[in-house]
């Protein structure tokens, strides 16, 4: 088990390289990047709630939750190299699963909508990007390689490789590759979009009612 940690954590380190322009070294990754201390916290309450060990499993997660600002349950099953970026405030609900290469930044929210014991949380797939803010809720999948714009409100599935923005969630963008990608400005707009389309219906009503009115 420790052989396999040590692996996973040198993983890790490596992913906070590509993905964090602002990491100099891996001795400040491993010493300063809370979203990194909460996983592998999390790993160790995972293993004890396997293990029915669940009260030791919850005080351990709730420590962890003390220290980083990231709520985990023990419960969720995370893949490799997850990396929570500037974690603070991000709540991951108990059935929730998360795929490989999962980047997460702060306020990200993945939340249930029902109170029987049952598969209520999303599941993550590999490679999704989930921008500041974001709320995922309910029994619902981001497929592989798909991107959810800051501030959005997901209550669908999502397709692979689409990018979804807004409240609610709509899919602007469908072909997104699972990559490293961090132009998280360059989401499009769906509202700003419609706005244009009327300003330009409008300019070009006006200009029909002058040519009548010159008439």
């Amino acid at each position: 088990m420790l052989i396999k940690m040590f692996k996973r954590i040198k993983e890790d380190i490596l992913m906070v390289h590509l993905r964090d322009p602002a990491a100099k070294s891996s001795l400040e990754v491993f010493f300063c990047y809370s979203g990194l201390h909460a996983v592998w916290c999390h790993l160790v309450a995972h293993y004890l709630w396997d293990h029915r060990h669940c009260l030791s499993a919850r005080i351990l997660s709730s420590i962890n939750r003390f220290f980083t600002g990231i709520e985990i349950h023990p419960a969720v099953k995370i893949g490799r190299r997850v990396f929570i970026d500037h974690g603070m405030a991000v709540v991951i609900g108990e059935t929730s699963e998360i795929g490989d290469d999962v980047l997460l930044y702060q306020g990200v929210v993945l939340g249930g909508t029902s109170s029987v014991t049952e598969k209520r949380h999303p599941t993550v797939g590999n490679g999704v990007v989930i921008g500041s803010g974001a709320l995922i809720i309910g029994n619902i999948t981001l497929g592989n390689g798909s991107k959810v714009g800051a501030g959005s409100v997901v209550l669908k599935n999502v397709p692979v490789g689409a990018t979804v923005v807004g409240v609610p969630g709509k899919i602007v963008h469908e072909k997104r590759k699972c990559a490293i990608d961090l132009e998280h400005q360059k989401l499009p707009d769906p509202i700003d979009e419609t706005l244009q389309k009327i300003m330009k219906k409008q300019e070009h009503l006006e200009n029909e009612i002058n040519k009548l009115k010159g008439k």
